[in-house]
């Protein structure tokens, strides 16, 4: 951050901050090298013995990428920063940096489902022990740590939205000196900054808000110095998922928007919740507020509903316009992803299944386009698809 800023601008003005570390360019540029050379021996030497820390190779670090990791880092109120090629590098290669055969991994209920595949089909054949346990369970009981190695939390969670008070479930963790981990894709630092809130690392898939542009897939993870240097010195150097300079660049573009994007998110969401809410068609709505948890100021645009079971769902999805039927979230187009198509994913069970997510709930991403044009088509879709009782 640049010394005249303040030492606590709001994240608006910490994002749109222009960098000092590129003599004054607005935008930091794209260093695209694969390798970088020396002046002398010493130096060389100097770096390789990890007596230095300048650039060296881009699978380890690059200026461009550094910059990206500067901004999160302060975004989040971390020390520091590390970023990956997908949020799935970002989540496997910390977990990968703490956890080894033997150790229990206590998990919330209807996580990611990719997360869920890397603990049941990689990490417990490796003799990695998965545990699942509802929201409530973190913040209820103070014992349901002992003895994890690792707790990898979302608030809210996948699919359903569930919250937790992460300052409890942090308190909980330190007592048994778990390590926690937290996805914070959906808050974003503009939202939600769970380190402040006692957790210790926080993940993120870059490709989804913090890119706002559907051009991106990255990851990021933040926390305290030396767990980043354990997450860069293990997984990071050895699995080599590390993140491009032109995705960085992408990304810190997108973050100059972050701000404003989401607080239209909010607005656009908060206005379709309160059309949905008790709609005739519509039996259910899972989009937490600002203040349903303690450190949650604000209300994301990924939220789903549950469906009333005279709606064709397949009729529904074909009916919208503005709508796209798509498995991401978090740019500027609106999409749905029907739980129906997610519980018939080909070639295994996932997390969906396992932890009863209803076949009438529908993913919603509310993007960038004027509210009442997704209404009205949302509302028509509705009407079309309805059977008769």
């Amino acid at each position: 951050m640049p010394d005249h800023i303040s030492a606590s601008p709001s994240i608006e003005t910490l994002l749109a901050a222009v960098s000092s570390e590129f003599d004054g360019a607005v935008a930091p540029p794209i260093v695209q090298t694969s390798l970088f050379t020396f002046d002398s021996y010493q130096a060389f030497e100097d770096r390789m013995a990890g007596r230095t820390d300048d650039p060296l190779y881009t699978r380890v670090q690059n200026p461009t990428v550094a910059a990206l990791e500067n901004m999160m880092a302060a975004a989040e109120q971390g020390e520091a920063a590390v970023g990956f090629a997908s949020g799935m590098a970002a989540i496997s290669s910390t977990v990968l940096a703490f956890v080894r055969p033997g150790d229990r991994i206590a998990c919330v209920e209807h996580v990611y489902p990719d997360a869920y595949r890397l603990f049941e089909r990689l990490l417990r054949p490796f003799g990695v022990e998965v545990t699942y346990h509802a929201v409530e369970e973190f913040q209820c009981n103070p014992d349901l740590l002992a003895g994890a190695k690792l707790a990898y939390l979302e608030s809210p969670n996948s699919a359903v939205f569930q919250t937790m008070d992460l300052s409890v479930v942090a308190s909980h963790a330190k007592r048994h000196g778990t390590l926690t981990v937290v996805d914070n894709s959906w808050a974003t630092p503009v939202f939600q900054r769970p380190l402040t809130l006692g957790i210790d690392i926080v993940v993120h898939s870059a490709s989804k808000y913090l890119s706002g542009h559907s051009d991106t897939v990255a990851g990021v993870v933040i926390a305290r110095s030396d767990l980043i240097a354990q997450i860069r010195d293990l997984s990071l150097t050895l699995l080599g998922g590390k993140l491009a300079p032109f995705e960085a660049f992408l990304l810190t573009r997108g973050l100059r928007t972050l701000g404003a994007r989401m607080r239209q998110h909010q607005s656009t969401a908060d206005f379709l919740v309160e059309r949905l809410s008790g709609h005739p068609l519509v039996s259910k709505v899972l989009s937490p507020a600002a203040g349903s948890v303690p450190g949650l100021t604000g209300r994301s645009g990924l939220m789903s509903v549950e469906l009333d079971d005279t709606i064709d769902i397949p009729n529904f999805a074909d009916a919208l316009k503005l709508f796209q039927l798509g498995v991401s979230w978090g740019g500027f187009e609106s999409l749905i992803l029907p739980a129906q198509i997610a519980l018939n994913q080909a070639g295994e069970q996932n997390s969906m299944q396992r932890f009863g997510v209803s076949g009438r709930i529908v993913r919603l991403s509310l993007g960038l386009e004027d509210p009442n044009d997704l209404w009205a088509d949302f509302e028509a879709a509705l009407k079309a698809s309805a059977r008769e009782k």
